[in-house]
């Protein structure tokens, strides 16, 4: 008898439905065919275990499976649970009327239980726009498959569950998430909030700047000046997430299985790779591609904690998803594109020992390693990096210092202010939301100067030998610092502000 089940293959983002086709004849065997690998090679031995402690049999014959399209390569063990089902249906042991009207997908324990499987939300998205009936997973798996709407998902955790259902003996209830009621579930008091930190008024003050208008920025100071206390706090003053971006962000999530039992994503991503990460585990890749930490990151913050720390030809490899927001991987048989949009925060000593120019440091470095040092990073890095700003240790009156500091709540609403007016100049066009994304026609069109205005930017760039790749970055810092005003024109005072956080551009450091 031949049956047809159906399951899920994510390549990217996306996913596609594949066919699985048992066919039971005379003879023995087991024949898997559809180009599986290993872990899917592995699932008879899982299979045979799991029906055998539920009351069932493998039946012994001829069991012929393929697994359509078949130059399609299938990876994982998410399949064990579509061929334990297309199995016991062309075996006559469950009722087969309904299986094809269904997607199937789990991994099998030996006692029939399921374990999670990755990608859930995008088989979700995918089986409700091939008009499936429903959606069975482990049940570990069903918030973040349920914010699809119009789907039955149904959460199971044992085998038996399904073939009872089939067999009609028990009904399951679809699981209902009101997705919307979900997603307003936000934080008004986040775990890490800028009321924490004392003094450095003019370093939050560059953190309100860059989240206002999506600006990478990079911190220069000793160890202990607050770095990286100040970067792991960003992500509390951040614009709360949309409900498409919020979508866009878990579906990333589960295709890298790193959704937890929380379903809809509703805060702001923040991933901080430790210096020694590889190129591959940074944008992604592999030989079955996996999203890297800028697609985690993506609708939230990349921090890079001790920059020059990390391999330079790590870092070269982050220069184009820096320009195209997106990263595309590129295998012999197929390529995949994963959105990577993202804030990135740098933090780093400004010399090998930690201090610079500083006659009481325990540590001091010569200018040639202070050189050798700083030219890890390349020009064309920094020159995607719109602010620079150096951190000064924390004076002692600071630190003892008992009035409260403004909080993260308070700060925010500025910066959604700014990024509401940034929506609407830019609701026009397609992929541009915030300053940041500008090109050079917009930043003539939106960033038009005043002749006072060009003569300060002039002077600034020939005294402070500013190079001509800062042009472009202070005007779009300027038009953000005047958006915060809800200022319409950019005018000197935004211009001289903006020019003071470019550190990097100056003679002495890189020059």
């Amino acid at each position: 008898m031949l049956i047809k089940v159906f399951g899920s293959a994510v390549f990217g983002v996306e996913a596609t439905t594949i066919t699985v086709e048992v066919n039971i004849d005379k003879g023995i065997g087991y024949h898997l065919v559809g180009l599986p690998d290993n872990a899917i090679k592995e699932s008879s031995y899982r299979i045979a275990a799991a029906l055998k402690n539920n009351g069932y049999e493998l039946p012994g014959k001829k069991i012929t499976i393929n697994m359509a399209p078949a130059d399609l390569r299938k990876e994982g063990s998410a399949y064990d649970l579509t061929l334990a089902i297309g199995i016991l249906a062309a075996s006559g042991q469950i009722k087969a009327d309904e299986v094809d009207k269904y997607l199937i997908m789990g991994e099998l324990s030996l006692d029939g239980g399921l374990q999670p499987i990755k990608g859930a939300l995008s088989i979700a998205i995918k089986a409700k726009e091939e008009g499936f009936k429903g959606f069975f997973l482990p049940i570990q798996n069903v918030k973040e498959a349920a914010i699809v709407s119009g789907l039955d998902v149904y959460g199971v955790e044992n085998v038996r569950q399904v073939i009872d259902f089939f067999d009609g003996k028990e009904t399951l209830e679809p699981t209902q998430i009101n997705t919307r009621e979900e997603f307003y579930k936000t934080l008004d008091f986040p775990e890490f909030d800028f009321s924490d930190v004392k003094g450095q008024e003019s370093i939050k003050r560059c953190m309100e700047i860059a989240a206002a208008g999506g600006h990478n920025i990079i911190l220069i100071g000793p160890p202990g000046s607050g770095k990286t206390m100040l970067a792991k706090r960003l992500p509390s003053i951040l614009p709360p997430m949309t409900l498409h971006e919020a979508l866009e962000t878990t579906k990333i999530h589960s295709v890298a299985g790193k959704v937890k039992d929380t379903g809809l994503m509703n805060q702001r991503p923040f991933r901080n790779p430790h210096h020694t990460a590889s190129s591959v585990s940074l944008v992604g890749g592999g030989s079955y591609p996996q999203p890297g930490e800028i697609s985690l990151a993506h609708n939230g913050v990349l921090f890079l904690d001790e920059l020059p720390e990390f391999k330079r030809e790590v870092l070269e490899v982050m220069r184009q998803p820096l320009e195209d927001r997106e990263v595309t991987i590129s295998r012999a048989k197929f390529t995949i594109t994963y959105p990577s949009s993202f804030m990135l925060v740098a933090s780093m000593n400004p010399s090998p020992g930690g201090y610079f120019n500083d006659p009481d440091a325990p540590v001091s470095s010569s200018p040639a390693e202070m050189q050798r040092y700083l030219s890890k990073i390349s020009g064309p890095l920094l020159d995607r990096i719109d602010i620079h700003i150096e951190v000064t240790p924390v004076p002692f009156e600071k630190l003892t210092e008992t009035r409260p500091a403004e909080s993260s709540v308070e700060i925010r609403k500025r910066v959604t202010k700014a990024r509401e007016i940034q929506s609407q100049r830019f609701e026009a066009f397609e992929n541009i939301h915030y300053n940041a994304q500008m090109s050079t026609k917009q930043i003539r069109q939106y960033c038009a100067l005043d002749e006072t205005s060009l003569q300060l930017l002039k002077t600034a760039m020939e005294r402070l030998n500013l190079s001509a790749r800062a042009y472009d970055r202070i005007l779009k810092v300027s038009r953000t610092i005047a958006d915060l005003e809800e200022s319409e024109i950019v005018n000197s005072n935004h211009i001289a502000e903006a020019i003071q956080y470019r550190s990097l551009d100056r003679d002495g450091w890189l020059g």
